[in-house]
């Protein structure tokens, strides 16, 4: 269920993203999809929990594999296609990293893993596929907004997953220990 959550909450990124205009807060542009990448790297490190980092590289690999068929379908270039691609392939891989290594309690690990992840995706997709070095749909003075936006968005779901899985971490512990 966990794989299926991940490579659900991958695809509706996508649709989203294609299906709405971006969010406008102040001087940040944010891609409506972004509340549900911030979720899929939760869902990754779950995923990953569960089972282990060998079959946690072959969900993503599904998923980038969903990702790219999804995205051609909905009409994106071939540039925003290998922006997502790339940034995609970067970010999960970093956050199972840094998930992997780190010797903190899950809910810390799901944060700090994710923030990298969210930031690596951030920068490398804004950049390879909406600056003027990519498909030129931002100004280079927008470029730091647009980053900044996502970031701070995904920081945020990272921080709501973090203290949910926290709390349900607390609850599970008291009911064994009754």
């Amino acid at each position: 269920m966990r794989i299926l959550l991940y490579l659900i909450a991958i695809v509706t990124a996508n649709v989203v993203t294609a299906s709405f205009a971006p969010l406008s807060i102040g001087v940040f542009i944010v891609p409506m999809g972004t509340l549900f990448i911030g979720a899929t790297f939760i869902l990754r490190d779950l995923v990953q929990n569960a089972f282990g980092r060998k079959k946690t590289y072959l969900a993503i690999g599904i998923a980038l594999a969903l990702s790219a068929i999804v995205s051609y379908i909905l009409g994106d270039t071939l540039l925003i296609v290998l922006a997502s691609a790339i940034s995609f392939v970067i970010s999960e891989t970093t956050d199972t990293e840094i998930y992997s290594r780190l010797k903190l309690p899950m809910a810390w690990r799901v944060f700090y893993s994710g923030l990298v992840g969210g930031v690596l995706d951030s920068a490398i997709f804004v950049i390879i596929g909406l600056s003027p070095l990519g498909a030129n749909f931002l100004p280079w003075e927008a470029v730091p907004f647009a980053i900044l936006g996502q970031v701070i968005v995904k920081t945020v779901i990272q921080s709501l997953g973090a203290m949910v899985l926290h709390r349900v971490i607390i609850s599970r512990n008291q009911v064994e220990i009754a």
